[in-house]
């Protein structure tokens, strides 16, 4: 099923909608500020299990990353120190994933994982989603398919044909970003731009 969503302006009930499939346990896949991404509640075991399987990546080994709704959220699942705290301040809501030294409040399925990658993306319909679940929303980009350009990650028709049928829901925001976020690893003492995609980085 494929749902139309606005950057503002959206039903209340639509929202409300989004939320309870997610609370759920339902898998969908919506637009971001830069491609359109595969998500869930980051706190609902199965279905992160789920968008593992779709995606063929094991948990244990394969960095995962959340949405949150704003800094304090973001505080609440990730260890943030001064230095991290300037640059997550400077440049979000925006296109980046930040990795953060993991918190121990994340559900099993990361447990183990000393790091998680953090999004605060520049949609407000996805941000008010999050904030209505009061939980981040696991964000992975959606899974590759073989014979497609890089089109195919910001097109809601091509990616509602091939994936419609084994997800909860397709959020339909019109044409994003062709290239990914920008990633920035907050670990160790160095900050390392592990991946330059959308977004310049503000220090």
């Amino acid at each position: 099923m494929r749902q139309k969503i606005y950057d503002s302006a959206n039903r209340p009930e639509d929202l409300e909608r989004i939320v309870a499939l997610l609370r759920d346990g339902g898998v969908i896949i919506y637009p971001t500020d830069t491609v359109y991404a595969i998500g869930c509640s980051a706190l609902h075991q199965r279905a992160v299990e789920r968008i593992c399987q779709l995606k063929n990546i094991d948990p244990r080994k394969k960095p995962l990353s959340i949405i949150c709704s704003d800094l304090s959220q973001v505080s609440e699942y990730a260890k943030v120190d001064n230095r991290a705290f300037r640059l997550l301040r400077n440049n979000l809501p925006g296109p980046f994933t930040f990795i953060l030294p993991a918190s121990n409040t994340l559900p099993k399925i990361f447990r183990g994982r000393k790091e998680v990658g953090v999004r605060i993306p520049s949609r407000l319909e996805l941000l008010e989603v999050c904030r209505l679940l009061g939980a981040p929303i696991l964000t992975s980009t959606v899974p590759f398919r073989e014979g497609h350009d890089e089109s195919y990650y910001s097109d809601p028709e091509l990616i509602d044909e091939l994936w419609g049928d084994q997800v909860d829901l397709i959020l339909d925001g019109g044409f994003c970003a062709t290239q990914p976020s920008t990633i920035v690893n907050l670990v160790d003492d160095d900050i390392e731009i592990v991946r330059q995609g959308e977004g310049k980085l503000m220090l």
